[in-house]
């Protein structure tokens, strides 16, 4: 009979290839933030393109990953699938109300809450975002290694973890959210304008930390629980 104590002695994950995880790597920050930034950026200042349409064509860039990931890995990457979901909850919400300075900047709130709601929302689904955020980022897309991360799937500690990741995304972008909307209306727009991406990207850096640290500490967590489970077997 399995204790808690052997049912985190995990796997050692498989030998990455340095090559295809480098590839792996740029082809999803290159085609899933980097290019739709740009390309919206160029098409709304440079050519006054419609916030909508530019958005519409920046879209173009994550299915362009998602293609790539279908031939590579015979399937399609969930990580792929919720940036096109990001994009739309984007697209839609710069539809909704008026156009203005302080709407504009109400309506990105709008998107980083849904996106903490999604996060939320999929606590109740089989596996929660971060698995999925996890798998893009620890494996290298080899089928090897995304057997290895899906296998982690049955030890207790490690869907602990998952879970509590996507819980702290999760309300960290709900508060956040409700925070900026706050600001949009005490701060003159012209400040809020320079606060509001300066928060974004304070928030994404700071959960950025909290949760690589955080997976250290789970992983090496794991690791005394399964040399404690070995010494006393």
């Amino acid at each position: 009979m399995s204790t808690p104590a052997t049912q985190d002695a995990r796997p050692a994950p498989p030998k990455r290839s340095g090559g295809a995880a480098a590839l792996g790597w740029i082809l999803t920050i290159g085609l899933n933030v980097v290019a739709p930034i740009i390309t919206y950026n160029v098409l709304t200042e440079d050519h006054g393109m419609s916030e909508f349409s530019a958005l519409l064509i920046s879209s173009a860039w994550p299915v362009l990953d998602s293609v790539i990931s279908v031939a590579w890995r015979r399937k399609l990457d969930e990580f792929a699938v919720v940036t096109m979901v990001f994009l739309v909850i984007t697209a839609v919400v710069s539809l909704v109300g008026a156009h203005s300075a302080r709407a504009l900047l109400i309506k990105d709130s709008g998107v980083t809450g849904l996106f903490g709601l999604l996060c939320l929302g999929t606590l109740l689904a089989p596996r929660p975002l971060m698995f999925y955020f996890g798998r893009k980022f620890a494996t290298d897309g080899t089928p090897e290694s995304t057997a290895w991360w899906n296998g982690l799937w049955q030890y207790e500690g490690f869907r602990t973890t998952m879970n509590r990741m996507t819980l702290v995304w999760g309300v960290t972008y709900v508060a956040e959210a409700l925070v900026r909307v706050v600001l949009a209306y005490l701060l003159p727009t012209k400040t809020m304008v320079v606060v509001s991406p300066i928060m974004i990207y304070v928030v994404l850096g700071a959960l950025g930390v909290w949760t690589a640290l955080y997976g250290k500490r789970s992983q090496a967590e794991g690791e005394r629980r399964a040399a404690e489970a070995a010494a006393t077997s």
